[in-house]
């Protein structure tokens, strides 16, 4: 049973605003590491572990409490979540420092472990069905999206043009700092009805549950494709800043805007998907997107080539990579929502933590890699180099999705059939 409309509507507006906040914490890290290498004198190789600071520990926390949180409350880990990140970016521009930055993406991850699993698992207490579930789950990615977008520019805003590396820019972290208490404030007053999440498995039983779903062949495709989608995604928003300014030459100021283009795109990808998938099968859509994806590459990739600095940079006059590249995320963007939606619609609700304990825990390791991956290639072979070679998680991706799309029908067909 859903909650009250009143009620409703405030958690959603409640889950949406949590989630940007999250959009422009965990997006910054490119921002971050560009900032870091100007202002901290660190080198490719230290920053390209940045990511895994974020990511293992979304990992880590997202593996071992998952299956806790149905009894802990997923309000209450909302606004724990909320709590330590606005703790860490109060402490960073008063301890300004690349050791506070990696402690900044711990607590970030920490908290989006928490969140991103009360998140989702909460999609399924307050709709019914599963287009209301996807549509759902497609609105709450596509603010978070937003999120990331407003990111860019928030983090630019901040940035001394004249003197890239001033620490002036740590002075965002205040105005986030006054963000996460506010939306902590609105969760405070939200309600949510979780007894649905808390029916079935004793907390024991449900840590014991992700294995049993890992088992599942519906999963294992699922798993694989979420790894490759997050990793390809992952390589392209974190390297893009640096890509932007090393390969492309432009301002680093500019360089962290032109970067907002690949969130603009992901953002309006998912909301154009949203309707798309009420007219296509969602598997045909995924890949072609995976190959509209691979044809932009090859052919914005040599339109960088080219790129020489310019003393006087500006958007009329940078290079077309810069506008063109970014465009990917229009394709990117429906796949991540879609896989997640037909796995967690296909699961009893008391079985949601334990799935988006996984969802969570293996798009982690994909972004991290994707990240480390990106930027040991970016430190010997050039970023143009690294992004060609994206080209291979691309075409396992569509092998993924294809198998993804046998196991779903497997299942549905299973269900008749037991039911019978």
């Amino acid at each position: 049973m859903t909650a009250a409309p009143a009620h409703r509507r405030r958690m959603i507006a409640a889950m949406i605003l949590t989630y940007m906040m999250f959009g422009v914490l965990l997006n910054s890290v490119g921002t971050v590491i560009l900032q870091s290498i100007q202002g901290f004198g660190i080198d490719k190789a230290q920053a390209s572990i940045l990511e895994a600071f974020k990511d293992l520990p979304i990992a880590a926390v997202s593996f071992l409490t998952a299956s806790l949180l149905p009894r802990l409350g997923y309000r209450r880990a909302m606004m724990i979540g909320l709590g330590l990140v606005l703790l860490a970016c109060a402490l960073m521009p008063l301890l300004a420092s690349f050791w506070m930055t990696k402690a900044l993406f711990i607590a970030t991850g920490v908290a989006f472990a928490l969140v991103k699993v009360s998140v989702y698992s909460s999609i399924g207490l307050l709709t019914e069905g599963k287009q209301a579930h996807a549509s759902l789950t497609s609105i709450i990615e596509g603010w978070f999206m937003v999120g990331v977008l407003a990111g860019y520019w928030i983090f630019a805003w901040f940035i001394d043009p004249r003197s890239p590396g001033d620490p002036v820019w740590l002075d965002v972290y205040w105005l986030l700092a006054g963000i996460a208490a506010v939306i902590l404030a609105l969760l405070a007053g939200a309600r949510l009805d979780e007894s649905a999440a808390r029916d079935g498995h004793a907390a024991a039983e449900s840590f014991l549950d992700m294995f049993r779903l890992i088992a599942l062949p519906l999963v294992a495709a699922f798993l694989a494709s979420a790894f490759l989608y997050v990793l390809i995604e992952q390589s392209v928003g974190t390297w893009l800043p640096t890509f932007n300014r090393e390969i492309l030459h432009l301002p680093a100021k500019m360089s962290v805007q032109a970067a907002s283009i690949f969130a603009v795109s992901l953002a309006l990808g998912r909301l154009a998907a949203g309707l798309a998938l009420r007219r296509v099968p969602w598997h045909w859509l995924l890949i072609g997107c995976v190959l509209a994806m691979a044809a932009l590459v090859l052919l914005a990739l040599p339109l960088a080539r080219g790129a020489q600095p310019q003393a006087d940079m500006s958007w009329t006059s940078a290079p077309p990579a810069a506008f063109v590249f970014p465009l990917i995320g229009l394709f990117m963007a429906p796949i991540y929502p879609a896989i997640n939606s037909v796995v967690l619609s296909s699961l009893p609700k008391s079985r949601h933590a334990a799935m988006t304990g996984l969802i969570v825990v293996f798009s982690a390791l994909g972004g991290t890699t994707g990240s480390f991956v990106t930027g040991q290639l970016f430190a010997h072979i050039g970023g143009s180099g690294a992004f060609y070679l994206s080209l291979l998680p691309m075409a396992l991706l569509v092998l993924a999705i294809a198998a993804l799309r046998r196991q779903s029908a497997r299942a549905e067909a299973a269900v008749p059939a037991a039911a019978a």
